[in-house]
Order: C-alpha cells, then sequence, then structure tokens
C-alpha cells in the first residue's frame, strides 16, 4: 500500500513513536535510567573512598605463562567481601588465565573491575566445563571499564567449531558473560578473538555498553559481539564491533534495547533472532537501532526465526532509523525461514513467531544484492504493519527489486527499490 503525501507526516510520527503493545500481553516497562548523571566515565580512576584489591597483591604474575586463575578468584573473593566500594585493578601486563567466575551476591556496594593490562585466555578448551570465560554471576552495581584487553585466543580454538556440520556442536567459550547483573556496565577495553561470542548479556536488567571494541576475522565462526537474551533496559552506544558472525545479536526476551551509534562491519549485521527454535520461547520488542553504520556486513537489519516450533511468541515494536549501509549484503531482511545447518529446519513447518510493527526510517546506502529490501514472512503468522520510510539503496545489482512475502506494509517518502508488498 503507498501513502500519499498527505499521510507522510501522520506516517512519520507514528514510525517515531516507540511501540509498546503486545497485543494483548502486558509489556516489561523499561523502568527509570539508573544511569543518568551517574559519569561513568569518572570511573576509570580510583577515588578516596574505594579501597583497592590489586591481583598483584595475591600472586598474579603478568609474565604472559604463569596460570592466574587463582589468583584472579582470590582478589574477587577479598573485594567481593568487603563492605564498601571496591575496585579489582588488572594492572599493565600480560596476565594468562582458565575460566573464572566472579559470582555474588557482594557486600561491596560498588564494585568497579578496571582492566589496564591484557588478559589473555588459556586455549586449552577441555579446561572450560561451560561455555564462557570471564563470568560475572549474581552482582548488583559493577562497572568493567579501563584501556586494557580481553584476549580470547580463539585463533587457536576455531578449528574446533563444527557448528555448520553438526547441530548438536559443543559452544566455544565466550569472552565476557553477564548472568543474572543488575545495573552493570561494560566501558572501554577491548575484546579480541573471543573464542566463542565476545560479550554475552543473559537475565540481566540496566546494563550499559559504552566505547567498547570488538574484533575479530570476518573468518571467525561463531564470534557473535554481543549477545542478548532474556534481558531488558539494555543500552548499547558509541562502539566499534568487527567479527565474524552477528554484531549484536538479540534472541528470546529481549526487550527495551537500545543500539545507537555503532559501526558494524566485518560481519553478518545487527540481527533480531533467530528466533522459534525452542519451546516457549519469551517475547521480543522494544527494540530501538539508531545512528549506525554497516560496512561490508553480510546483512544490515536482520528479523530471522527458524521455520520450525510448535509454541508461538512474538517480535513487535521495533524501531530502525538513521542507518548507513556501506557495499551491504542484504540491508534491510526479514527471513522466517532461516536454517542455519541446511537439515531441512522441521520439515519446513511454518514459523511459529508473529512479527508485527516494525518501522525503517532514512535507511540509505550501497548494496550488491538484487533484493535490497526482502520480507519472507510466515504464511501461518504474517507479518503485520511494516511501515518504511525513505528508504533509499543502491544496489550495484542491474534491476534491483524488493521482496514481499506474507506482509503487510506501508511506504512514505522515497522508496529505492520500489515497494512489493500491497
Amino acid at each position: 500500500m503507498a501513502i500519499s503525501g498527505k499521510s507522510c507526516h501522520t506516517l512519520l510520527l507514528v514510525c517515531l513513536a516507540v511501540i509498546s503493545c503486545c497485543e494483548g500481553k502486558e509489556p516489561v516497562p523499561a523502568g527509570p535510567d539508573t544511569f543518568r548523571g551517574a559519569r561513568l566515565g569518572g570511573h576509570d580512576k580510583a577515588t578516596p573512598n574505594e579501597k583497592v584489591f590489586n591481583v598483584l597483591e595475591h600472586g598474579a604474575k603478568p609474565n604472559g605463562r604463569s596460570d592466574n586463575t587463582e589468583a584472579f578468584m582470590q582478589t574477587w573473593v577479598a573485594a567481593c567481601k568487603y563492605n564498601g566500594n571496591v575496585r579489582v585493578l588488572i594492572p599493565p601486563g600480560v596476565f594468562k588465565l582458565g575460566p573464572v567466575t566472579f559470582a555474588g551476591p557482594c557486600n561491596a556496594k560498588l564494585i568497579v573491575v578496571q582492566v589496564a593490562g591484557t588478559v589473555k585466555a588459556d586455549s586449552d578448551i577441555s579446561l572450560y566445563e561451560s561455555p564462557e570465560w570471564f563470568s560475572f554471576e549474581d552482582i548488583d552495581n559493577i562497572v568493567v571499564t579501563g584501556r586494557g584487553t580481553f584476549d580470547g585466543q580463539g585463533n587457536e580454538a576455531w578449528q574446533y567449531n563444527d557448528c555448520k556440520t553438526n547441530s548438536d556442536c559443543a559452544q566455544l567459550p565466550c569472552t565476557i558473560k553477564f548472568n543474572k547483573v543488575s545495573n552493570g556496565v561494560l566501558m572501554g577495553f577491548t575484546s579480541l578473538n573471543s573464542q566463542g561470542f565476545h560479550i554475552s548479556i543473559s537475565q540481566c536488567q540496566n546494563i550499559r555498553v559504552r566505547h567498547i571494541k570488538i574484533i575479530a576475522p570476518g573468518t571467525s565462526p561463531n564470534t557473535d559481539g554481543i549477545h542478548i537474551s532474556n534481558s531488558n533496559n539494555v543500552k548499547i552506544s558509541k562502539s566499534n564491533i568487527a567479527t565474524g558472525d552477528d554484531c549484536i545479536g538479540m534472541i528470546k526476551g529481549s526487550t527495551n534495547i537500545a543500539i545507537n551509534k555503532v559501526h558494524c562491519g566485518p560481519g553478518h549485521g545487527i540481527s533480531v533472532g533467530s528466533l522459534g527454535h525452542y519451546e516457549n520461547e519469551e517475547d521480543v520488542f522494544g527494540i530501538t537501532v539508531k545512528n549506525c553504520t554497516f560496512t561490508r556486513t553480510d546483512n544490515g537489519i536482520r528479523i530471522k526465526s527458524w521455520p520450525a516450533g510448535t509454541t508461538p511468541s512474538k517480535a513487535t515494536g521495533m524501531i530502525f532509523k538513521d542507518l548507513i549501509m556501506r557495499e551491504v549484503g542484504n540491508p534491510i531482511i526479514i527471513d522466517q525461514l532461516y536454517c542455519a545447518n541446511g537439515d531441512g529446519c522441521g520439515g519446513k513447518r511454518p514459523s511459529v513467531v508473529k512479527i508485527s510493527n516494525i518501522h525503517y526510517i532514512n535507511i540509505k546506502g550501497t548494496t550488491n544484492s538484487p533484493t535490497p529490501v526482502s520480507f519472507q514472512c510466515s504464511p501461518k503468522y504474517p507479518c503485520d504493519n511494516i511501515q518504511l520510510f525513505n528508504i533509499d539503496l543502491k544496489s550495484s545489482s542491474p534491476k534491483p527489486i524488493s521482496v514481499c512475502t506474507n506482509a503487510k506494509a506501508g511506504y512514505a517518502g522515497i522508496q529505492n527499490p520500489p515497494p512489493a508488498c500491497h
């Protein structure tokens, strides 16, 4: 359905509104911004009211060879028990260690983990009983900051990733996992060559990610930059992500996620999904992506769900605004036929994920795709209320077109390629 000029202004106002309606299900509110006015950058230096726990004082050796796992754990336990504000200091040097879990609850009111040096993962994957290297669990009020580097040594572990051919493959450990963390900050550091995901955020509330650098080759397997699940009120901003999988991925239970001023590339783009792979998945809603740039990524903004499953779920209320695509494979795509392993995906049953209230606003750039805008939605639960305003994607393909299957869409402003939904 094309929209005339008189309706453009009304449509734009609708597009700019954050959609919170979840068709009968009460959405989780974003809640107050607990970090507003918190001067997050001020955590780079210790304050007089902090007690500093230096890993060197607990036996850590910054020579790049010694195993510092026990020293790091002893430092954490001492800091966690302290009744007051504390700082765990990882000074300059190279600290090798295996998997560690910094777990709470803690007596400390605020914990700052300052990474000034390089933390290097042990590349022996037999050491990792679960798929994470640096895990933060059950903690309230924690800041992980600094100019240092988490080096996952993934180049020595990627050879063991067989997920493209094995649907039951073992997941390689992510570099940093936030699990059941409330009021957490990740800021300033570099994540280099993760074995699996770089950063995983699961079952968390009120998380900020700022000024992060994520680096891995475009060919590295399953090295998602930031992976979010079952978490509410996550804000990611002013970060550069270059990796071999999704720059940012949001799966089941991701709600009120705001992504702003992120550069993505190489990688698979920013993805909602994959969804509908498991039973009883929580809904996804309240996603905003704006002021981001994609450079030579496989996709730009992608929503993907598996053509299988029996428990319906919803993905709704999303705004993708002011985005630049530079030689991007699939700038705008909804794919409800997603099948990562090529294994038939449950006999090609239609996806049971209902996608609705999706807004694409001011998206421009270049692509090599013959179908820069592609909506392939579920025949059982068609996509509803897909709105596009000012889409200008110049393709190197001689006759680029849009694709629309099982979707209802409205258009206003520039539409290049021409609309396909009617």
